[in-house]
């Protein structure tokens, strides 16, 4: 599946706050009619904006989804340090809501097939969402080893970031079900916190 293509012209600065309107509009439109039905037009209509501002600010659609879908984790895990692992994990922990959680889960179930079909789409999830999270838990898990909390040679460190994020993935095709606060406490220390020793 081809993307449209983006028009070459000049970036203009967006403010924060419209910066964030026209992601939630995003991810309402994904909510609505899905990832293969969302066009710039749509977006472009829902956020009184014209179709070349959008590509002003977004190479494409899929760069768009996936710079959306980058906001809706609350908190960075590279900007929480209370001092320790598990207070850092417990922040990010507490920082969630269920009912975001739950619609997050519905986000990213929705887009599985598309991201499977558009090669593009794939690419920009890896660039803008997948890899941040990753490398933002990294330097949690890199800060602990510094405090000597965790010894850096640990086997386990390499495989966090991915169970971490597997465990939100997973339990909606498990458990048909949403992962939530209570399922993901758990979940950290049962298994998070004693492979790790902390």
């Amino acid at each position: 599946m081809q993307t449209e293509p983006r028009p070459q012209t000049r970036r203009t600065r967006l403010t924060p706050e419209r910066e964030a309107e026209l992601y939630e509009a995003v991810l309402a439109l994904l909510r609505e009619v899905g990832y293969d039905a969302l066009t710039m037009d749509a977006v472009a209509a829902r956020t009184r904006s014209s179709k070349a501002t959008l590509y002003r600010q977004w190479n494409s659609k899929p760069e768009l989804v996936a710079r959306a879908l980058g906001q809706i984790q609350p908190v960075s895990p590279a900007e929480v340090d209370t001092g320790s692992l598990r207070g850092d994990i417990q922040e990010l922990l507490d920082s969630s809501d269920d009912d975001r959680l739950e619609m997050d889960t519905a986000l990213l179930r929705g887009l599985t097939h598309a991201v499977y079909q558009n090669e593009d789409l794939h690419e920009a999830l890896r660039r803008f969402k997948i890899e941040p999270e990753i490398d933002g838990i990294n330097v949690m898990l890199n800060r602990a080893v510094a405090r000597g909390e965790i010894p850096a040679d640990l086997p386990a460190l390499e495989w966090v970031p991915q169970v971490m994020i597997g465990a939100f993935l997973t339990r909606q095709l498990i458990e048909d079900r949403p992962a939530d606060k209570e399922y993901l406490t758990r979940f950290v220390h049962a298994v998070i916190f004693p492979v790790l020793g902390v």
